[in-house]
C-alpha cells in the first residue's frame, strides 16, 4: 500500500479502458477517491461503478472544475492519460496534427494551469503524465504521435524542474507496447515494433506505483527503454541508423 495516495482525490483521464482504467483501478485499490474521465460516458460510468469511483465524462481539458467538486473541493493527483495515437507522416494533414497537439500536449497544459494555483498555495500536488516511450525515442510511421509525445514529456519535465521545491510531484510514464485498443490500432508498425514486448495495462499501473513509492520522475514499465534512451543521447548517428533500418524493414513488409 502506498500511503501517499490513501484518501487522495484522484482524477484519471481517458480511463474508460486500457492504461487509464488500470490506473483508476489501482488508485482505488490503494484507498484513493477516484474520478473516472473518458469521452465515452458509458465506459467511464462502467469503470467508476466497478471501482466505487465517480464518473465525470467529457473532454479532459474541460472537466477540472467538475472533478474538483466531485472530490469535495480538492484534486490531489491528476493523471493526464487521455491521448490520441495519430499515425502518418509530415503529410498527415493539419487537422490530424492539430488534434494530436491539442490532446497530447495542450490538454496537459490546461490541466496544469487549472490545478497549480491551489497546489502551490498548499504546497502539494501530484501530476502524472502518460507519455509513451515514443516521447523519449520515436515511433516509425507516426510523426504526429511521436512529436507531440516529445512535447508532453518536455512539459512534464519543465513542471518538475520548476515546481519540485514547492511540493509538486511529477511522474512521466513511458511504456512501449501495451495491450490496449491503441496498440491494435497501430497497425503493421505496431506489430513490428511494439507487440513483441507488449505488456498488460496493469503492469503499467504497477510501474507507476513503484515510481511513486520511490519518488521517481521517469517511470519505465519496459526497463530496456533506459538503455535505448542512453544510446540515443550517447551516439545519435548510430541510433538513427538503427531506427532507419527498422523503418526500411517496415516499408519492405508493407
Amino acid at each position: 500500500m502506498v500511503e501517499a495516495v490513501r484518501g487522495a482525490g484522484v482524477v484519471v483521464t481517458g480511463a474508460g479502458g486500457g492504461i487509464g482504467a488500470a490506473l483508476a483501478r489501482r488508485f482505488a485499490a490503494e484507498g484513493a477517491r477516484v474520478v473516472v474521465n473518458d469521452l465515452d460516458a458509458d465506459r467511464a460510468k462502467a469503470v467508476a461503478e466497478e471501482i466505487g469511483g465517480i464518473a465525470v465524462p467529457g473532454d479532459a481539458s474541460a472537466i477540472i472544475d467538475e472533478a474538483r467538486e466531485a472530490l469535495g473541493g480538492t484534486v490531489d493527483v491528476y493523471c493526464a492519460n487521455a491521448g490520441v495515437a495519430s499515425g502518418g507522416s509530415e503529410a498527415a494533414g493539419e487537422p490530424v496534427w492539430a488534434l494530436a497537439w491539442d490532446v497530447n500536449v495542450m490538454a496537459h497544459v490546461r490541466a496544469a494551469d487549472a490545478l497549480l494555483p491551489d497546489w502551490l498555495e498548499r504546497g502539494s500536488g501530484r501530476f502524472v503524465s502518460t507519455v509513451s516511450a515514443a516521447g523519449l525515442l520515436t515511433m516509425i510511421g507516426a510523426a504526429p504521435y511521436s512529436v507531440t509525445k516529445h512535447g508532453a514529456y518536455a512539459f512534464a519535465e519543465w513542471l518538475s524542474l520548476t515546481y519540485r521545491h514547492r511540493g509538486i510531484k511529477v511522474h512521466t510514464i513511458c511504456p512501449q507496447g501495451v495491450r490496449t485498443d491503441m496498440l491494435d490500432a497501430a497497425g503493421t508498425a505496431g506489430d513490428l515494433v511494439l507487440k513483441p514486448t507488449a505488456i498488460e495495462p496493469a503492469d503499467v499501473a504497477d510501474a507507476l506505483f513503484e515510481g511513486i513509492a520511490q519518488d521517481r520522475f521517469l517511470i519505465l514499465p519496459h526497463p530496456e527503454v533506459a538503455g535505448y534512451y542512453q544510446a540515443r543521447a550517447g551516439d545519435p548517428e548510430r541510433w538513427l541508423s538503427t531506427m532507419n533500418h527498422i523503418q526500411q524493414k517496415w516499408e519492405a513488409a508493407e
